[in-house]
């Protein structure tokens, strides 16, 4: 295990090497190292100077960067959050205010997996705290309100600078403030993405203006303007195809309807691939005697056992459909295996197929959902990664080659096909507007009505493949 400790660095020669020194001895949680990454934000004293003292002293411990440009606190945390390399990453100002005697308290309820996140808080009060500026104070607690208030958080210090994260979940956010503002975006983007933030109580030793305390007025401004932007923005995922999954999250008629479809065909056992963030797992879950979640992505299983944490019959497993190994654990146990859009993005579907036939028992069924319609193919497909859309045909007969019997084909939700079609086709658009999903998971009610007298092709496919005894 690795951890990562990232130093923001600006004109800190008076502080920063006595800091580093302090870090390199704070104690760890057993078997696992550090990393120190420095980026200096250009400072204009001996700051770099010192860094690289230390680095002569502890060869191979601190790995610094050099911005040329002064951009702000933000920027350069952008800058070490890319560079980390840890399993979990510790955020540490160069300066004195914060102990780093207390990394443990803040690794606990991420090592335990508990936490994705920690916040060290300086008003849960556990010790001795310097005793300092009123107003600065209140700032402060009116800061935590608003970010709580937009969050739907109940923080006590969200402008803290003690914050420990495990690292692929910060390095999966788009961060976008240069400057102090980084705290109210990470907190409110956190929350968005349903994280899991402990708290902890922290020892502060805040530093006085007279010795060099550098956030004012200008940015507690600026905090309040980066919480309104990013309360009102959906930016929280780096990479597009997750974002267009997030939409779906808050489409819960549209995930109704899917699920109704494919219910009737649902044992007690099950294995769902390709989960994603559970926008169906949620809808499936109930009354099995076991289900298990699987997926790709480390971050989707994550928010997805979030989501469901009190489920005491949900298993969340990394397996990838499309590799021959990895489902000996679940060979001939499952009586059903869903497989909702994830077919579309394997070169070898049939091999994937294959597996998933192995998983299942004699006489359990496969429900298949893919894209239908290769003439359909446009922006948005390309963007999600999707190698083809299928024909009825086509999914029958790699169905039969991976041994499976076709009980039936279901064709799923004619109703946002011109949607589809105007959106990747004419206008050729690679994202899928929150509006236009929202507005049509308003008009799902009628659309289930209508939607098999529509004279057109569905957007999607359903196959129910049985496993047949030998």
């Amino acid at each position: 295990m690795k951890i990562s400790i990232l130093v923001p660095l600006y004109n800190e020669e008076e502080f920063v090497a006595t800091l580093l020194e302090r870090v390199i001895a704070a104690p760890l949680p057993e078997r696992s190292e550090r990393e120190i990454i420095v980026v200096d934000d250009a400072s204009t004293d001996a700051s770099v100077q010192e860094v690289e003292a230390v680095q002569e002293k502890y060869p191979g411990a601190i790995r610094l960067f050099k911005s040329t440009q002064n951009q702000g606190k933000g920027a350069a945390l952008q800058r070490a959050i890319a560079e980390a390399q840890g399993d979990f990453s510790i955020i540490q100002d160069a300066d004195l205010e914060y102990n780093p005697s207390e990394y443990l308290k803040l690794l606990g309820p991420l090592l335990d997996g508990r936490a994705d996140a920690v916040f060290g808080s300086r008003f849960l009060t556990s010790g001795e705290r310097r005793v300092l500026y009123f107003w600065h104070s209140l700032a402060n607690h009116l800061l935590t309100g608003m970010c709580n208030i937009f969050a739907d958080l109940n923080l006590t210090d969200m402008e803290t600078c003690y914050k420990a994260f495990r690292t692929p979940l910060l390095r999966s956010i788009p961060l976008r403030s240069q400057r102090f503002g980084f705290e109210p975006e990470i907190t409110i983007k956190l929350a968005k993405r349903q994280a899991r933030i402990y708290e902890t109580p922290i020892s502060y030793s805040g530093r006085t203006y007279e010795e060099g305390k550098k956030i004012g007025l200008k940015d507690a401004f600026e905090a309040f303007w980066v919480i309104l932007r990013t309360a009102l923005s959906n930016d929280i995922y780096t990479d597009r195809d997750k974002d267009i999954l997030d939409a779906f999250s808050s489409a819960p008629k549209f995930n109704r309807w899917m699920a109704d479809t494919i219910q009737p065909y649902i044992g007690k056992r099950v294995l769902e691939i390709g989960a994603g963030m559970g926008n169906l797992t949620r809808l499936l879950l109930a009354g099995r005697k076991r289900y298990v979640a699987t997926d790709i992505d480390r971050e989707h299983l994550e928010r997805l056992k979030n989501r469901l944490s009190l489920r005491p019959n949900l298993e969340t497993f990394v397996l990838n459909a499309a590799d021959p190994h990895g489902h000996e654990a679940f060979c001939g146990q499952m009586d059903t295996v869903v497989c909702l859009n994830v077919l579309e993005h394997i070169e070898d579907s049939v091999g994937a197929l294959r597996n998933i036939h192995s998983m299942l028992q004699h006489g359990g069924r496969a429900v298949i959902l893919v894209p239908e319609g290769q003439s359909l193919y446009n922006s948005l497909d390309a963007e999600l990664g999707h190698i083809q859309r299928y024909s009825e045909d086509q999914l029958r007969q790699k169905m039969a080659q991976a041994g499976f019997s076709v009980e039936t084909v279901l064709l799923f939700n004619r109703a946002s096909r011109p949607g589809w079609w105007l959106n990747g086709t004419i206008f050729k658009r690679r994202t899928i507007s929150r509006l236009q999903l929202k507005n049509f998971d308003r008009l799902v009610w009628l659309f289930r009505r209508i939607d098999v007298f529509l004279p057109w092709r569905p957007v999607s496919i359903i196959a129910v493949g049985i496993k047949e005894s030998p």
